[in-house]
């Protein structure tokens, strides 16, 4: 018998429909790894199930599940990142259903935005609004269920508790590698396009939440709060050391919503990758926004190991970047773009389709800016009124996804949000346009030629071979 079973759910057909074949990445859960060496150190016996990594039915979990008798089953339903929560209720939902004869309680970006309403929809017994550690750790103790911190419960009528106290990132380490099944996991494929090994890999966080307020982002859904809580950077140092020596792994994503936010924090740990006997052997991604990145600081990114920064451009229109409070001026864009490049740090470009200000002639606006960066890799998102979002108070029931697998941007049935002049159908085809457009694109083909190579040009063509099934 053991405490508990943290599992992450996966639906990845439903979700990537043929993509998850082999063109997206598969990443250890940092929220199951978190809890569980939270748990861990407080002397609880933890298990952990990928459904994800495994593709395992519901039905096959359930069994893996009865092997360790667990006194309690938490299902973690965090994603690869916080807007891909509620895209995983899907699998979250249809697992909950299949394991049966065990307390289960849902943790999750997603159930924190819907608490009371998760734990009426879905077969569980307990929902847990924030990040679960110390809820969980109070129905193990067997704690009296109204003092149990972020509990959502029933016994008649559903009961609120107040949230737990935000735990001190340091103690959320996740160190817990020995649980997961790490030969299963992957790299993007665009990570590795210069030909860096897609295997072994790993995700890890430098630091939780965002002081941020964009009206499109779910992340603080967890913690209810633009806190942003810092990993000690030697702390850093030493988990990618360990992932390197023990599991060979020299592909990582820092999964932070914005890594590239405090020098203070990042540069410390940048030089501490830096000064490691292995660095030019890491290929690190990590998240940045125009407005933080410091041309001097590139160089010692680079040397830490970071080849790739994600943007968050989002718009091409000015008026729609102030739409959604992410005002930015186009040649600042250009010039930080072209700053990270010269450093030798590729650059993914992140645009969205469909925010609340936008017309056909703002969304062809997003798409000009984006060849005209000619970014490395881009990815092109349709706006989503994520639960936990400001987008998804502002928006009426009727223009929501009717399914969680809805909130997914590559399910048959996306279903992105409709503006004022511009219905659901109409930015999710300009989004598939926009994305054939990109990546077809001859001169985008001729850099990543000159920059990776042949077999490069031929991982995008096979990308763009690959069509989505669309609802009717």
């Amino acid at each position: 018998m053991v405490d508990v079973v943290l599992i992450n759910p996966g639906a990845s057909r439903t979700i990537y429909q043929n993509l998850s074949d082999d063109l997206s990445a598969i990443e250890p859960n940092p929220w199951c790894r978190m809890i569980a060496g939270w748990l861990i150190d407080r002397g609880f016996d933890v298990a952990i199930l990928d459904q994800d990594a495994w593709r395992w039915t519901p039905e096959e979990v359930s069994e893996e599940v009865k092997k360790f008798n667990p006194r309690l089953v938490a299902i973690v339903v965090s994603g690869q990142q916080p807007s891909a929560s509620t895209q995983q209720m899907t699998g979250a939902s249809l697992l909950a259903k299949a394991i049966q004869g065990v307390t289960k309680i849902m943790v999750g970006n997603h159930p924190s935005a819907l608490p009371v309403r998760t734990l009426m929809e879905e077969d569980v017994d307990y929902v847990c609004d924030g990040e679960g550690p110390l809820t969980i750790a109070g129905l193990l103790k067997g704690d009296a269920p109204e003092t149990i911190q972020g509990l959502v419960w029933n016994k008649g009528l559903i009961i609120h508790n107040p949230r737990a106290a935000l735990i001190p990132i340091d103690e959320l380490h996740g160190d817990v590698w020995g649980l997961l099944p790490m030969g299963q996991y992957r790299a993007h494929t665009w990570q590795c396009l210069d030909g860096s090994p897609r295997q072994p890999y790993a995700s890890i966080y430098t630091t939780l939440g965002c002081p941020f307020a964009c009206k499109f982002c779910c992340i603080n859904a967890f913690q209810h709060s633009g806190t942003y809580r810092r990993r000690t950077p030697s702390k850093v140092v030493e988990q990618v050391k360990h992932l390197y020596q023990m599991y060979g792994v020299k592909t990582f994503k820092i999964a932070d919503e914005m890594f590239v936010l405090d020098p203070r924090h990042y540069l410390p740990i940048c030089e501490g990758l830096a000064a490691l006997p292995f660095a030019d052997e890491l290929n690190i991604w990590a998240y940045a926004r125009i407005d933080t990145v410091r041309p001097e600081t590139l160089s010692i990114m680079r040397r830490a190991g970071i080849r790739w920064l994600a943007l968050g451009i989002e718009s091409g229109s000015a008026h729609v970047r102030d739409g959604a409070t992410k005002s930015l001026d186009e040649d600042d864009i250009r010039n930080v773009v072209k700053s990270i490049q010269d450093a030798g740090i590729f650059v993914i470009g992140n645009f969205i389709f469909g925010l609340p200000d936008d017309t056909l002639e703002s969304m062809q606006e997003t798409l000009r800016l984006s060849k005209e960066l000619n970014c490395e890799f881009a990815n092109y998102y349709s706006a989503m009124p994520y639960p936990g979002s400001r987008l998804f108070d502002e928006t009426r029931q009727d223009d929501l996804p009717k399914n969680w697998s809805g909130y997914s941007q590559h399910s048959a049935d996306t279903t992105p949000l409709p503006t004022a002049t511009l219905t659901s159908r109409e930015v999710l085809e300009f989004r598939d346009f926009a994305f054939h457009s990109y990546f077809e694109d001859v001169r985008y083909l001729s850099m990543v030629s000159n920059k990776f190579g042949a077999k490069a040009v031929e991982h995008i063509k096979q990308m763009t071979a690959t069509r989505l099934s669309r609802a009717a």
